[in-house]
């Protein structure tokens, strides 16, 4: 390392201890800047002569990798919680009368530990009730309790707002169009996947 290229790496490192300026919006930038660093852009391990297929699947991949990070960071930050648990309480939220835990992890796609892992944690927090099956004594149904309820829907309409600021950098009919666009693959895929 030349003498320039080690000087500036040191300047470069020395610059935010002697910033005199508001420590929330840096953290705030800095926390998104690692979020973004944590992500690995799947689109540099293709070239332009890459087939325009494989491009749009590494496109679309690092874009949702992107937005779940960032979910997964502000709801660590605002809420002291997870993606997985959040996505476990919202397949509750739609289901008042509760789910067996199998069919929690069919609609979550993770296995019946992760979902059992999560669910004990709920539970303790007072969040989630199990159901005895009077058909099965066995299974249980999964609930939300009120307060889980209420906790849920103050963090859904905050990931609602975030999804919404994330996704602004887009016209209402840009978004359509891909909406439209996308919904065409999903159900080509589906076609050919399951036919």
């Amino acid at each position: 390392m030349t003498p320039p290229e080690k000087s500036r790496k040191t300047a470069a490192v020395k610059m935010p201890k002697t910033s005199n300026t508001s420590k929330a919006p840096r953290k705030s930038a800095a926390q998104s800047e690692a979020a973004k660093s944590n992500v690995v852009d799947m689109e540099m391990s293709t070239g332009a002569n890459s087939h325009m297929g494989l491009r749009l699947w590494l496109r679309l991949l690092t874009t949702t990798n992107l937005v779940q990070a960032e979910l997964r960071r502000r709801l660590r930050t605002e809420f002291d919680t997870t993606l997985p648990r959040f996505d476990l309480m919202a397949q509750l939220e739609r289901h008042p009368e509760g789910l067996r835990m199998t069919e929690l992890s069919r609609r979550m796609m993770v296995t019946g530990g992760n979902v059992t892992g999560i669910t004990d944690q709920l539970e303790k927090e007072g969040l989630v009730v199990r159901d005895a099956d009077p058909a099965d004594r066995r299974a249980s149904a999964v609930r939300l309790t009120p307060e889980g309820r209420a906790l849920f829907d103050r963090m859904a309409v905050a990931h609602e707002q975030w999804v919404v600021e994330m996704l602004g950098g887009l016209s209402l009919d840009e978004k359509s169009k891909m909406h439209d666009r996308l919904g065409k693959l999903k159900q080509h895929l589906r076609d050919s996947l399951e036919g």
